[in-house]
């Protein structure tokens, strides 16, 4: 019997983590779930208060348990900038021992910035400012995690993927 895995997508706003995490669920057949769709699920005209972030995190890693718990991977795709949730996610994935890997999305800042202004996914609503705000504030990644540079092509990022990720 196979073993559920967990793949957390990390990352500042803008750097390409739902391309990633898009490519790595089609890849290993796995239920992907974003912040960015839980948070106008529970809230449709979002404020981005911390109440409403934890509660967005609260619900995204209640989604992913059920769905490892039914033996389904599952590719999260979400900021983590704060090491509490990134643990809430490990430690879940340790108690129902599932495989899980952190991998953190990078991109070069011009190249965010021309993604950022040219997006037409209206699921984000995340700007270069915000970018450049998180970017200040994000909790260095403590743990063993891959590194995704998704400064180039789609192609050089799947690439990337297949060889440290898949």
């Amino acid at each position: 019997m196979h073993r559920a895995t967990l793949i957390v997508y990390c990352g500042l706003p803008g750097v390409g983590k739902s391309a990633a995490s898009g490519y790595t669920a089609d890849q290993i057949d796995a239920e992907r779930y974003r912040t960015d769709q839980v948070r106008k699920q529970l809230f449709p005209d979002p404020s981005y208060t911390p109440d409403e972030t934890d509660a967005t995190y609260d619900a995204l890693l209640e989604r992913a348990r059920s769905a490892l718990e039914s033996g389904s991977n599952v590719v999260l795709d979400a900021t983590f900038q704060s090491r509490p949730y990134r643990e809430q996610a490990a430690s879940m994935a340790e108690v129902l021992s599932v495989d899980y890997e952190f991998v953190y999305v990078d991109c070069d800042l011009d190249v965010v910035e021309q993604r950022i202004e040219e997006r037409t996914d209206t699921i984000s609503d995340a700007q270069f400012e915000q970018h450049l705000q998180l970017r200040e504030t994000f909790d260095p990644i403590e743990r063993d995690h891959v590194v995704v540079d998704n400064s180039g092509t789609l192609e050089e990022t799947y690439r990337q993927i297949d060889e440290h990720v898949l």
